[in-house]
């Protein structure tokens, strides 16, 4: 009897552990698929793509990438959207890391309520607020720049960084501020000196958020930008279509460039990411 039980108990592990397997493999190629078919695509002509769209290219056109390039103006494209996505960055991490160390570590009346509405942000569908942001955007006159983008995005994303920034400071011994009062340290030094320095990781964490958002965003893009010299890479992708002819092959090519630096971003950072989402989810 004792035999039998080992051997359901056994053959019920083999079989959690196969369909664990079968799952993840299931969602690493329902991940992993489209972006290799995207990859091969921009290799192909556009009879190719057309006739044989599963198929390997029969010769490798590397031109597509060359008329990406060139068609679609992506250098200058690219410089506006690192400037864009650096500086909404920065400046979304300078406002919430001071935000959450006031959150975390001072007590006022109505602290709690703020914080909630702050937080409520995240709920507020992004597309609900296009309306409210052309009309502020025109009325500071900043329509068409690229600190019409800085300024939304930042605001976008003030929320989620908070709640993030909030979560990790709590985990930051108080102790240490402590011991700097003792010896002198005013709030600001508290802040710089002390809390700042220790929270890189969520920094980083909140910050390869805001980024990521800030680079591959196109609604708010589209709508508060209209010249060349303040659009961003993503809307480079459109010059490939017209009327009568689209060239997806080239287009593919673009989306590809596009794809890269986030990856980057993420491959680079990971470690420190999931370490900071952790983090602030242990404490607070």
């Amino acid at each position: 009897m004792a035999q039998v039980e080992r051997t359901d108990n056994r053959f019920g592990s083999a079989l959690g552990t196969t369909g664990k397997w079968v799952l993840l493999l299931f969602f690493l190629a329902f991940t992993f698929f489209p972006l290799i078919w995207l990859l091969l695509s921009s290799f192909k002509t556009n009879l190719e793509l057309q006739m044989q769209p599963f198929a390997l290219p029969a010769v490798w056109q590397f031109q597509n990438y060359v008329n990406a390039v060139q068609i679609s103006g992506l250098p200058r494209l690219f410089v506006n959207s690192v400037f864009v996505s650096t500086v909404s960055t920065f400046l979304c991490m300078l406002i919430t890391s001071m935000a959450a160390f006031v959150f975390a570590r001072e007590t006022f009346r109505g602290q709690q309520m703020m914080l909630n509405l702050i937080l409520a942000g995240v709920l507020v569908p992004i597309i609900g607020l296009m309306a409210p942001y052309f009309r502020l955007t025109n009325r500071l006159g900043l329509y068409d720049t690229l600190w019409a983008l800085v300024l939304t995005y930042t605001a976008i994303n003030i929320p989620i960084s908070t709640f993030l920034m909030n979560g990790f400071m709590k985990t930051i011994p108080v102790e240490l501020e402590e011991a700097a009062v003792i010896d002198g340290a005013s709030f600001y030094q508290r802040f710089w000196r002390i809390v700042f320095p220790l929270s890189r990781i969520g920094l980083v964490t909140a910050g390869t958020f805001v980024f990521l958002f800030s680079w591959n965003e196109f609604i708010y893009a589209l709508l508060l930008t209209s010249s060349m010299t303040s659009r961003t890479l993503q809307l480079g992708i459109r010059f490939f279509t017209s009327q009568f002819f689209t060239d997806y092959t080239s287009m593919f090519a673009a989306i590809v460039l596009t794809i890269i630096p986030s990856i980057l971003v993420y491959v680079l950072l990971h470690e420190k990411i999931i370490k900071g989402l952790t983090s602030g989810a242990v404490k607070g």
